[in-house]
């Protein structure tokens, strides 16, 4: 075994878990592709913005709407048949979309159905994908394990995959599903490699409503997830609100044109790389609730200085260390909850975490709009300043659970 692959991935995680990161590596870069892809797919069949928009809203709403459900589903059922059968239907959709587009036939609503079909297996792969990594390494390991599979989210999916499929697209329409397919079909194929121990609950399964309501009381009655939640949402709305017009801010704020928003993108994905590399050391040092203090502290200074800087010299470091922050909290707070939640309820868990995200980005999104409108772009990112400091305040007490929440599971 080389050396490099021994010090990125070392023997004491074992094969399956190898398994699993090579797999997520492999579709993280998939989704990248289609993240660029699917918009300029559907913008080369219309121009009409309300279709446009739609695109964008097909890859936020399918985990809003399914990812109760999937999370049941990951807590009753083998848990890595269901990240192959969603794969499976995403590798035949795909292959839909490229038949039709390459005889012609594909319209735009059967672009944004494919795109939905997309999202939605995507949000059950997903789903049962992070249940895995707590069954196949200790506990010890985890914070290892989940920033090798962040690693993977910010250099694939967000840094290289989105410049790779806008690529292909402009050698020709068909090739970012192409490519998406081929990812796709290695992720499952490595996956189906993975050698998972038995989960589940021992009696028969009882009812969806039954299972949904036991996965929301649990994470109501246990102070670190609850907090973990509650920070996930409230900042959320706050995040929001200012990343919404994030490329009217590039442009218009900070002056730097059509290539601003990308280049923002670019530098906060350096960021999160460079969390990569140093989340080792700083989980060494700090623990891991210290980290989350630290981490919201430099979130909303990142909203005081964009809300009164103009300089894209000030701004895009500013970007850098949020990218760096991103990548810390991420990884810290998926730790914090794995290894809080029994086997049996991490599928339910995390939809409820995952609601808490996109339900706050949605709201905070509509909030930042009508705010941008009316008062100009820098009044989200001074709003979410303000609201920050006073969510902060208001949840700093609670934040001595999430030391704890590393406890054994309940």
């Amino acid at each position: 075994m080389a050396p490099l692959v021994r010090a990125v991935l070392p023997p004491r995680i074992g094969k399956s878990f190898r398994w699993l990161v090579a797999s997520s590596w492999a579709t993280n870069l998939g989704d990248g592709i289609s993240a660029a892809a699917g918009p300029l797919l559907v913008a080369s069949l219309t121009d009409d913005p309300f279709r446009i928009a739609l695109a964008a809203l097909l890859s936020w709403a399918p985990p809003l709407v399914c990812g109760l459900y999937a999370g049941v589903l990951s807590d009753r059922h083998d848990r890595r048949l269901i990240v192959l059968i969603a794969n499976a239907v995403r590798v035949v959709v795909l292959l839909g979309l490229i038949g039709t587009l390459v005889t012609g036939r594909l319209s735009v609503e059967l672009a944004l159905v494919g795109l939905g079909l997309l999202g939605t297996a995507e949000v059950f792969a997903d789903n049962t994908t992070g249940t895995l990594a707590p069954m196949l390494v200790s506990r010890d390991d985890l914070p290892l394990a989940n920033a090798r599979l962040q690693a993977g989210f910010i250099t694939l999916n967000q840094l290289a995959g989105p410049p790779v499929g806008a690529a292909l697209f402009a050698a020709g329409r068909a090739w970012p599903l192409v490519a998406e397919t081929v990812l796709l079909c290695a992720g499952t194929l490595l996956v189906s490699r993975v050698t998972l121990p038995p989960h589940g609950r021992a009696e028969p399964a009882a009812s969806v409503r039954r299972d949904l309501v036991e996965g929301v009381r649990w994470v109501v009655r246990h102070p670190a997830v609850r907090t973990l939640c509650l920070i996930v949402l409230i900042f959320n709305l706050a995040y929001g609100a200012a990343w919404s017009v994030l490329v009217l801010y590039a442009s218009e704020r900070l002056g730097l044109g059509s290539v601003g928003f990308g280049l923002i993108t670019t530098v906060g994905a350096v960021g999160g790389i460079l969390g990569t590399v140093a989340y080792g050391p700083l989980t060494a040092r700090i623990s891991m609730g210290n980290l989350m203090r630290a981490g919201l502290i430099i979130e909303t200074g990142t909203y005081l200085i964009l809300g009164v800087t103009t300089s894209p010299w000030v701004a895009l470091p500013t970007f850098f260390l949020f990218g760096v922050h991103e990548f810390v909290w991420r990884t810290t707070a998926i730790t914090v909850r794995q290894r809080a939640v029994p086997a049996q309820l991490q599928g339910r868990v995390g939809a409820v975490n995952i609601i808490c995200v996109f339900g706050g980005m949605v709201v905070g999104a509509a909030v930042g709009g009508v705010l941008a409108s009316r008062y100009g772009v820098v009044a989200p990112f001074r709003v979410a300043f303000v609201c920050a400091v006073v969510f902060l305040i208001a949840l700093w007490p609670q934040m001595k659970h999430i030391a704890h929440g590393d406890s054994r599971p309940l």
